[in-house]
């Protein structure tokens, strides 16, 4: 599992970015936590300075949406999915799982 922040230090509509070789975008969307990949699949872009919209997340770049959920974009000009990851909480701090789940692609 990856740290990735306090349950304080990620309030409603907020983001943050898990560095690393494969950074991870982890989002508080109305009180439920979701990771996806941080990399848009469109272009080179970083998903967690991206627009929240309730279970979605809108690309800073050339505005693809991602399902928090899924990890599905709903339009162009993203095509390919984005990983997701289990989020849990222990102790009031948010982690990932390592691993991603398998896309409904």
């Amino acid at each position: 599992m990856r740290r990735a922040c306090t349950v304080d230090e990620l309030p409603p509509g907020e983001s943050v970015r898990i560095a690393g070789p494969e950074p991870i975008a982890v989002f508080n969307a109305d009180g439920e936590l979701y990771a996806i990949d941080d990399t848009c699949t469109h272009q080179d872009a970083s998903l967690s300075e991206g627009w929240l919209e309730g279970c979605f997340v809108e690309c800073p770049l050339h505005a693809a949406l991602f399902d928090l959920r899924t990890g599905v974009p709903s339009c162009l000009p993203a095509k390919k999915p984005v990983r997701t990851y289990a989020v849990s909480v222990e102790e009031g701090v948010i982690y990932v799982q390592s691993g991603a789940r398998e896309n409904a692609a």
